[in-house]
């Protein structure tokens, strides 16, 4: 197949069109980044620097004592921690070994955690001690034989754990919710690092092929599935993101905040890969909170901020109530969700930075299409295929047959961030994965176009498109034109069954302040000169809220789930 790839025309001048993915493990760049800038600070959790050679130090012991438990390469090791010190440690202390970390949200349900580690057959657990008394009142046995639990507050400096232990109400809050009573049978870790040998320099590691990570995603579409990324699919991704940003041209100089969550894919590759690649210093917060965001920019300025759209109007608009400086960001990643122009502007206002975003999935570890940073991103566009990755946007119905420019079709991807397929799931693997002339392509599922300039710019997703009367009908052009009334805050916009129309389409409504209600006639009225008929909302709903993702995205199908069970009342 020939590519025109026009995308190439406008990259940054000094990004270039390929990459050279090195055949090593993802622990090997941090190996040379210790090496080079070992004095330098590599973490920083809330108020508590580890440099990158003591990090070093700690990933080894935390290797030796997973080692000394009797932790193989190929082996499952379950983590669900926050973001904080520990579990940058025991991140890279699985990957040193050859085993295989599978993240997990520590703050999970019981019947999540089991799921997924009985799916995964992990077999050690590395858990924050609220999540492993979860794990501990599960009536179902897992897979997991070794629990090692985590007391975060030990990662805080010493003032702060002082500070837990004040006989006031704020004081025992603040620990009732970094603390829990893990179950009897638990290990601690950090008794556990005390008598730990280092691992020797010379223990083998794994090949760049191995598998390094299962990664639970799907759960907007049903039941979570761990994707399976290798050493060479994180290298790639961490090296790409390296030469998009020019972070290779000055390494040891960025200070990234870590606000995203590590457990999630978009956290996981910009704050522990990419970030640790490069030599930055990485805040860590256990959670995101404005106040704490500010505190540590005015004590230690950030440079780059990986992030979702909602997180930088909130920065922006507390950052100007308290009169903090935010002209350190040179620039900041969004993704999950489009980055609006108002939000970019507001950003780059209050900064003198760029606002870019970025596009990817679980699937491709993650980042696969971003903005340039310059003066040619656009905002509400995905950007431009990463160095070495090629797209291609087809037929929807057939899923192999290229459209024209500018035509909408489903994005498809190939390139060496691309992951090897679910675990224990080929029927769902050769779902998503598609070889078309002897090449291996992802079907993302997100209905896209692409420019004169190779731009891509989302339109919806396949499996959310609603389907009325045999008409199509994408979800966010509806919602974008619903989102312009004066009456509403936000929406969402789901097809639920309708009878003999197949599905009818429904509207989930946020109202603006002051707004006390919003009736169907106004909504349909509002919108017959932007859409056809059979687009219009059928019906609305007020909501006080829409379900959001860990990382702040709209979750339709809960929404859809909650208007057919009737959780909100019709307008």
């Amino acid at each position: 197949m020939t590519f025109s790839r026009i995308w190439h025309e406008h990259y940054n001048p000094t990004v270039p069109t390929e990459i050279t993915v090195p055949d090593t493990d993802i622990t090997a760049a941090l190996d040379d980044t210790i090496s080079r800038f070992g004095s330098r600070t590599a973490l920083n959790f809330l108020g508590a620097p580890i440099t990158y050679a003591d990090l070093g130090t700690q990933i080894s012991l935390a290797a030796g004592m997973l080692r000394d438990l009797g932790v193989q390469p190929g082996d499952r090791v379950a983590i669900a921690l926050p973001n904080c010190t520990s579990h940058v440690i025991a991140f890279y202390a699985v990957l040193r070994l050859g085993a295989i970390v599978v993240e997990h949200n520590p703050l999970y349900t019981q019947q999540e955690l089991v799921h997924q580690l009985n799916d995964s057959g992990a077999t050690v657990a590395i858990f924050w001690e609220r999540t492993a008394a979860i794990l501990g009142q599960a009536s179902t046995s897992t897979s997991v034989s070794t629990l090692i639990t985590v007391d975060v507050a030990r990662d805080l400096p010493l003032t702060k754990r002082l500070l837990l232990n004040l006989p006031v109400k704020k004081a025992r809050d603040t620990k009732a919710q970094l603390k829990a009573t893990p179950p009897a049978h638990a290990q601690r870790w950090e008794q556990l690092l005390a008598s730990a040998t280092p691992l020797p320099a010379d223990h083998p590691r794994p090949a760049s092929s191995d598998l390094a990570a299962l990664q639970y995603t799907g759960g907007t579409t049903g039941t979570p599935k761990g994707a399976m990324l290798t050493h060479a699919n994180l290298v790639a991704n961490s090296i790409q993101g390296a030469v998009w940003t020019g972070a290779d041209d000055n390494p040891g100089t960025e200070t990234v905040y870590g606000i995203l969550p590590f457990f999630h894919a978009f956290g996981l590759t910009l704050c522990l890969t990419y970030a640790l690649r490069i030599g930055a210093t990485v805040m860590l917060f256990p959670k995101f909170e404005v106040n704490s965001f500010l505190d540590a920019q005015k004590k230690h300025p950030g440079t780059f901020l990986p992030a979702v759209p909602p997180m930088l109007g909130r920065i922006v608009t507390a950052a100007r109530e308290r009169n903090v400086d935010l002209t350190s960001f040179r620039y900041a990643i969004c993704g999950a969700m489009p980055l609006d122009a108002q939000t970019a502007a507001a950003w780059e206002d209050a900064t003198g930075g760029l606002a870019i975003e970025g596009y990817g999935m679980t699937e491709t570890s993650p980042v696969a299409l971003g903005n340039p940073l310059s003066d040619q991103r656009k905002p509400g566009h995905l950007g431009l295929p990463f160095p070495s990755t090629d797209v291609l946007i087809v037929d929807q119905e057939d899923g192999r047959t290229p459209v024209q420019l500018g035509e909408r079709g489903e994005l498809l991807i190939s390139g060496p961030q691309v992951f090897s397929g679910y675990w224990g799931k080929p029927q769902e693997t050769e779902q998503v994965l598609v070889d078309i002339d002897g090449r291996t392509w992802i079907r993302t599922g997100d209905v896209v176009v692409m420019d004169e300039t190779g731009s891509v710019k989302v339109v919806d997703r396949i499996k959310e498109m609603i389907i009325t009367g045999g008409f199509k009908v994408f979800p966010s052009q509806v919602e974008e034109c619903v989102r312009q009334m004066p009456e509403v805050e936000d929406v969402a916009v789901v097809g639920v069954p309708g009878g003999d129309m197949g599905e009818k389409v429904v509207a989930a409504v946020v109202l603006a302040q002051g707004a006390t209600e919003l009736d169907v006639k106004a909504v349909q009225g509002w919108c017959e000169k932007q859409l056809a008929r059979y687009a219009l909302p059928r019906e609305v709903i007020v909501v006080p809220e829409l379900p959001r993702s860990q990382i702040g995205k709209v979750l339709r199908r809960v929404v859809r789930d909650n208007v057919m069970g009737g959780s909100a009342a019709a307008g």
